[in-house]
């Protein structure tokens, strides 16, 4: 059966794969333009050349080469993006060797889940023709699940797709607890590295102790490399790899996502980054909101969706949808993701994530941080704001031109560029459709 599955799903990927295609100069013109990081732009143009943006604004001059777009009566965004993704990490969800979303082990911060991406997943194809042209790997499973990285969804190998590596370390206070994206597998298992922190923490309480100390041993390691490689110096908590992994966070260099939910335990993330001198990301976030002005003053941001309000835990008896936009008009850097709970926005669905932004301006964000939330806001979060997120001269040209309102049902992507390539290619959805919209004559009917 697995054969079967698996040459079916090789077939209609290579029947859809297509030829590679050289960046070019275009002129997407007449449309309205929202750069994100300004005003809108009616009846604008943006010109790409070289794979970057050239120009953005009207009444500029095209060039006589130029592959010209009429994009008159549709929208020009920068491409999307998601980045609480498990995109080329999973593929099957119910066939372990198509996973590769963690580690063995508690204390995995030396984990780079790049290093197992597959550029050829077929859900790629699904995610980019829905204008999503950046997407964020995040490992599951442990204590310190691992390090995030972005990748942008062009053609080539994953090495030539990677956008930025490492984001970000993640960490879910709900490890030992059967919560958050904790591997229950791996719960209370000996670290394979022969590590001090051998079990996931029993409560969120020595979460934050078994955190302070890895953060201190970290930083003792860092000071104390020499008699660690001589063998003359104290135990510590973690491997040498995740020690390393750690000390970019110790420096304030990368930041750590924490996976919180509740008010006390977003509040305690708070303190915790300001006391260790840490920079501190919020994922989940389901009670962000009653703290939305000490988030802001505290430069913290929060990785949430818009789609859930049904507590699904203890955690999260104060989830509202309003969530998003009650952040935002604080004056919180928000990124959207999936959290409609189905198990699967993560991976096939990711996608959805324009939903995510369309519900929010239902409950309360105005469309232009909706639209920021799923463009600038990660990309600023996670250090590529100079590059992708928005439409400005010199910046990578992830652009979409969409066909309405992009966080409207009825809208599609018309034009997906990614660094300066429109990628046109089926799905394999569309290959599906093609296949079966004409069913063969039957004796039984027509």
């Amino acid at each position: 059966m697995h054969r079967l599955i698996f040459a079916a799903a090789a077939a209609l990927v290579l029947a859809g794969a297509p030829a590679f295609a050289r960046a070019e100069t275009v002129a997407i013109v007449g449309g309205m333009v929202y750069p994100v990081s300004g005003p809108r732009i009616p009846g604008g143009t943006v010109i790409v050349q070289n794979g970057r943006i050239a120009a953005v604004g009207s009444g500029i001059a095209i060039p006589a080469n130029a592959r010209r777009i009429d994009a008159r009566g549709k929208i020009v965004t920068p491409g999307f993006i998601n980045v609480g993704t498990q995109l080329g990490l999973v593929e099957l969800g119910g066939e372990v060797s198509t996973r590769d979303t963690g580690a063995r082990g508690v204390v995995n911060a030396g984990f780079r889940p790049w290093d197992g991406f597959n550029s050829q997943s077929a859900y790629i194809a699904a995610t980019r023709n829905d204008g999503i042209t950046t997407v964020g790997i995040v490992p599951g499973g442990g204590f310190v699940s691992g390090q995030t990285a972005l990748f942008d969804l062009d053609r080539g190998t994953a090495h030539e797709m990677l956008r930025k590596a490492p984001t970000a370390i993640t960490v879910t206070l709900n490890a030992g607890r059967g919560g958050g994206g904790f591997d229950d597998e791996t719960a209370g298992e000996p670290n394979t590295a022969g590590n001090e922190i051998d079990a996931a923490p029993a409560s969120k309480g020595q979460a934050f102790g078994d955190l302070r100390a890895l953060l201190d041993d970290t930083r003792f390691y860092a000071a104390h490399r020499k008699s660690y490689d001589n063998a003359t110096m104290r135990g510590l908590g973690a491997s040498r790899e995740a020690l390393e992994a750690m000390i970019p966070v110790v420096q304030g260099r990368l930041p750590l996502i924490i996976d919180a939910d509740r008010l006390d335990d977003i509040d305690t993330a708070i303190r915790f980054g300001h006391d260790q001198h840490i920079r501190v990301i919020i994922s989940g976030g389901a009670e962000a909101w009653m703290l939305a002005p000490r988030l802001a003053a505290a430069h913290v941001p929060v990785i949430t969706g818009a789609m859930n309000n049904i507590p699904e835990s203890f955690d999260k008896l104060h989830q509202r949808q309003e969530n998003a936009g009650l952040l935002r008009r604080a004056g919180v850097e928000v990124a959207l993701i999936g959290n409609a709970g189905g198990g699967d926005e993560d991976q096939f669905n990711v996608r959805n994530v324009r939903y995510e932004a369309g519900n929010a301006v239902s409950y309360g964000m105005s469309h232009d941080d909706a639209l920021r939330a799923v463009t600038l806001g990660p990309a600023t979060i996670f250090g590529v704001g100079d590059r992708v997120g928005s439409l400005q001269a010199g910046h990578d040209a992830n652009i979409v031109v969409w066909s309405g309102d992009p966080f409207e049902f009825s809208t599609v992507a018309e034009h997906v560029f990614v660094r300066g390539h429109e990628i046109i290619e089926k799905s394999r959805q569309d290959l599906l459709i093609d296949r079966y919209r004409k069913l063969p004559r039957t004796n039984n009917g027509p």
